[in-house]
């Protein structure tokens, strides 16, 4: 099984613990960080399906390298972008955005390689290392929930 959907059964496991939050580990609750990780996995996909191959740029990042050499972002260093951020989620939403994200995920994998995504702090990145940011950033999300969670049941 793909890294990424195996990550996803994670995510799908820690739905039902969406109100839990410790302010000490997190500003936000497990809930927020699943939403942010639903939301960056379809922005990133719809935008990699609408990507023209051809307006493709190489650049030097040095986030980038550190990102990708670490296989981890280090945490409180950036800032969600406004378009990923949650602002209302529930159990169910939660649920059905998770649904949505496994198709687009589907989609993601079929794509033809030099398809990319212009991230904010990246720059562009092809199938490839999209999918690797995607594995990374939703560990990093999932690492903060399990955490959070783990605060409350000692």
């Amino acid at each position: 099984m793909r890294k990424l959907d195996l990550l996803l059964i994670e995510l799908q496991n820690n739905i039902a613990k969406q109100e839990i939050f410790n302010f000490e580990i997190s500003a936000s609750n497990v809930g927020w960080h699943i939403e942010h990780i639903l939301l960056t996995i379809m922005r990133i996909t719809g935008a990699m399906e609408n990507s023209v191959p051809g307006n493709y740029k190489w650049s030097f990042k040095l986030p980038k390298v550190i990102v990708f050499t670490m296989n981890k972002i280090p945490r409180g260093r950036a800032k969600a972008p406004k378009v990923v951020v949650p602002k209302n989620y529930d159990e169910e939403s939660l649920k059905k955005h998770l649904q949505e994200c496994k198709l687009k995920i589907e989609k993601l994998y079929a794509l033809p390689s030099q398809h990319f995504f212009n991230h904010p702090y990246f720059g562009d990145l092809k199938l490839k290392q999209c999918i690797r940011f995607l594995e990374i950033h939703t560990k990093h999300h999932l690492k903060i929930a399990d955490d959070i969670i783990k605060s409350k049941s000692n």
